[in-house]
């Protein structure tokens, strides 16, 4: 085992958790910012939201997957003995795709909510 516990399985965490991110950011989250900035109209929200039922679920298993990753490197770390390179980012990365899901998982549950939210920007 490398002295810094294989950075390549720190990638793997990293790039678990911002896939399961925009996969649960891509129903609700990720079009609401692009109406918001203009940059989209509100038929991309309907047409995204036809796939919740795919993304909102798939999001959440590989946040699960990207915490599970997480835990089993570290673990792993502290039985080798070994540094947990980028552990800081790691976390950083998973809080910030964790919010991304809680937001969409918010913004699907509550849609009267995300339709106020939607009248107050335009």
């Amino acid at each position: 085992m490398k002295a810094d516990g294989g950075p390549g399985r720190n990638r793997a965490v990293h790039a678990v958790a911002l896939a399961s991110a925009a996969l649960a950011a891509s129903c609700c989250l990720l079009p609401l910012v692009l109406i918001a900035t203009g940059l989209a109209g509100a038929g991309l929200m309907m047409t995204m939201m036809r796939w919740e039922w795919v993304t909102l679920p798939a999001g959440l298993v590989g946040l699960g997957a990207a915490f599970a990753l997480y835990r089993s490197h570290r673990q792993r770390c502290s039985t080798a003995g070994c540094r947990f390179v980028g552990e800081r980012a790691a976390q950083v990365v998973l809080g910030l795709a964790a919010a991304i899901v809680v937001i969409a998982l918010l913004l699907r549950l509550f849609p009267s909510s995300t339709a106020a939210l939607i009248e107050h920007v335009h």
